[in-house]
């Protein structure tokens, strides 16, 4: 019977015996399927058979994110877009089934993104996903408050016409007897000239909320086409940045062949020349290392901060959304809770007289008064200071989506930053898997280019120790 420390170290071992296991497994799945892949005529039935699951699985993807970019994100008609992601499912796999190139241009596309070119798209992605999300937004958060704007100055207008309509009604309730004393309350409103400075005023409120809704409209169209046009120049470019780095691959033997890999390693075994890489250039890169040269992480930092700069350019811009928004509620909200003010006039007139009033007086008495007219009346209304016939509009909440996508498309955008070194690493071992004859040709070029440096070198040596 084992001890317990001795079981639990039992267990260990066994534990990473199975997961080492089934890593090695793994990772001989991926070679065998890769290799498969990048087969320019299959070797068997099974090197067939994983080719056509590839080229249907890739072509399945392709043409469920074409459906989904052109519907979502452009905004396209759902027929127009499920036909269009059809096309292009069919022709991507006939294309990947039936040309080679093809699939090593499908592949490099995936490093590429790595790139600078890939940088610009999530870029260009980012920037115009923020733009049809915000902008319009901000607009109709800005018209949502001019249409407060416009209801409060309508129905204070009403408002000061009641109460100028209420006054006057007043005054003629007095009659002409209120002319009778030495006082008398005269007030006239030129109704016209009242209904036109409303009317006035209403049209110039209405021509605002129009221009915000056509400027707001226009935003909209302007953004979707910018990210349509935007979105199709890149993904257009990111494909031919492909196709010209295949192009210069297979047509120019000293294009990126500065990688020391395995195929020059076993080359220079075999010819007993190890003593070339003794001493490697600093042009030269070792494929299989991980580690950044210091020229490389400089750049990656300068870079970082330009991100940096470019990350705070958009919270800005997602803060101003949200204070669009804050200001727009609050101004919807004010106007929702403005109270309705009851007004209520009344008028009390009493008219007496005297007939020699002098007499009482000299006797130190007050003179007698004879009534003459007396009215009483009453006016009510209501100041209201929003107009009932004039809606208001609701403020926009800021979508959440739309910013956290671009910041995602951003971070991904600034990782390639970091990883560009190692996407132009992997970019060259792909199409070295796929014309493994060109890639002979060019480590037996990249051979002799080093040997010239080391004969240059030993010369400049047996120079130096002659003269001296």
């Amino acid at each position: 019977m084992r001890p317990p420390g001795g079981t639990l170290e039992h267990l260990i071992r066994t534990g990473w015996r199975f997961w080492s296991s089934g890593l090695h497994k793994a990772v001989a799945l991926l070679q065998a399927t890769w290799i498969a892949y990048s087969q320019p005529v299959p070797a068997g039935r099974g090197q067939l058979l994983t080719q056509v699951l590839l080229c249907g699985s890739l072509a399945l993807a392709a043409a469920s994110l074409t459906y989904c970019w052109l519907a979502s994100s452009l905004l396209y008609p759902l027929g127009p877009s499920a036909a269009v992601a059809t096309a292009c499912g069919l022709l991507a796999f006939l294309g990947l089934g039936l040309v080679p190139p093809t699939r090593c241009l499908f592949a490099l596309s995936v490093p590429t993104l790595g790139t600078e070119q890939g940088r610009r798209l999530l870029l260009s992605w980012s920037t115009a996903t923020l733009t049809v999300a915000v902008v319009p937004n901000v607009l109709a958060n800005l018209r949502a408050a001019g249409q407060v704007l416009r209801c409060v100055t309508e129905g204070s207008l009403e408002s000061l016409l009641n109460t100028t309509h209420r006054l006057q009604t007043a005054s003629q309730a007095l009659g002409p007897d209120g002319q009778a004393g030495s006082q008398g309350l005269t007030l006239q409103a030129q109704g016209d000239s009242a209904a036109a400075f409303r009317l006035h005023v209403l049209r110039v409120t209405q021509q605002v909320l129009e221009d915000f809704s056509g400027l707001e409209s226009s935003a909209r169209g302007v953004a979707l086409g910018t990210q349509r046009v935007v979105t199709g120049l890149f993904m257009l470019g990111l494909l031919l940045d492909s196709a010209w780095y295949l192009h210069r691959y297979l047509t120019d033997l000293r294009f990126d062949n500065i990688y020391a890999t395995r195929q020059l390693t076993q080359r220079l075994a075999e010819v007993r020349a190890t003593h070339l890489t003794a001493s490697p250039p600093a042009w030269l890169l070792w494929a299989a290392r991980p580690r950044l040269s210091q020229a490389e992480l400089l750049s990656c930092l300068v870079r970082l901060g330009l991100f940096t700069l470019l990350l705070m350019a958009t919270a800005v811009t997602v803060a101003t959304d949200y204070v669009a928004f804050l200001l727009a509620q609050a101004a919807v909200d004010w106007a929702q809770e403005l109270p309705a003010v009851p007004v209520t006039l009344t008028i009390k007139y009493s008219a007496a007289y005297t007939v020699l009033g002098h007499i009482p007086f000299l006797f130190n008495q007050p003179p007698p008064e004879n009534p003459y007219l007396s009215a009483h009346n009453s006016f009510q209304w209501e100041l209201r200071f929003t107009a009932p016939g004039c809606p208001l509009l609701p403020a926009q909440r800021p979508h959440t989506a739309a910013p956290l996508a671009a910041g995602a498309l951003q971070l991904a955008a600034c990782s390639t930053v970091l990883l560009e070194t190692y996407a132009r690493r992997l970019r060259h071992s792909i199409a070295a898997s796929f014309f493994r004859t060109q890639e002979a040709r060019r480590v037996r070029h990249l051979h002799a280019r080093l040997q010239r440096r080391y004969d240059r070198h030993q010369g400049q040596l047996q120079d130096v120790s002659s003269c001296s």
